[in-house]
């Protein structure tokens, strides 16, 4: 019987995994015989999302190689999505993807979010995405500023931490962001820990966000 192709079998993400497997692309290197389940099957786990799959403007934080940012605007042709990435190296990569994936509605955004959220990416999008960024409350703080009232940030994760938990939740007053689901996902055969967190934008974004750059990281709220 002939398998049936599936999302991650589209001209676009086939010209991306072709990309991912030069020797510079920005993933590891360990990853990339298994290209189509672990990046990519793994990006389109958040379309299990309806406030994802729904979204208008979708900021993806860290974008790196695009994932899950360009698999998202792959599958997502209605929804405008910005790949914010500060590395000017990995900016190259995804105008190279954008451009080989003949993608009409994603845009690099060369530049620090702290810096997009003061301008013209403020409470700008219904979501932002975040795959292996860093800690919870970190990247919630990045997105605050970025979301409208009410839009999600959509962080992939590995194993749950409760640590890491509690201090988003400490962190959420101050950021307007509340936890609203994580969900576990199994994006593909042997797949284990992996889950999605959603956080809900409840307001407007709070006085002195975002902070100087970098202060996220170094500085998490709900650190105390």
């Amino acid at each position: 019987m002939t398998p049936q192709p599936t999302a991650a079998d589209t001209p676009a993400l086939e010209a991306l995994l072709e990309l991912l497997s030069a020797p510079r692309a920005p993933i590891s290197r360990a990853t990339v015989a298994n290209a189509r389940e672990v990046h990519l099957q793994d990006s389109l786990s958040g379309l299990d999302f309806d406030p994802l799959r729904d979204a208008q403007r979708i900021a993806d934080l860290g974008s790196g190689a695009g994932l899950p940012g360009l698999v998202l605007a792959a599958s997502l042709p209605a929804a405008r999505v910005d790949l914010i990435e500060s590395s000017s190296g990995k900016c190259d990569f995804l105008g190279t993807a954008i451009d080989r994936m003949e993608l009409t509605n994603a845009t690099v955004v060369c530049e620090r979010s702290e810096e997009w959220s003061r301008g013209d990416g403020r409470e700008a999008y219904d979501a932002v995405t975040a795959r292996a960024v860093g800690d919870l409350a970190t990247v919630a703080e990045l997105a605050s500023p970025l979301l409208r009232d009410g839009g999600r940030l959509f962080a992939w994760k590995g194993r749950r931490s409760v640590e890491e938990e509690e201090r988003a939740i400490r962190a959420a007053g101050r950021l307007a962001m509340d936890p609203e689901e994580v969900r576990p996902v199994t994006p593909y055969p042997g797949s284990r820990d992996r889950h999605i967190h959603a956080l809900r934008k409840n307001g407007s974004t709070p006085d002195g966000l975002p902070r100087r750059a970098g202060m996220a990281a170094k500085r998490p709220f709900g650190s105390e």
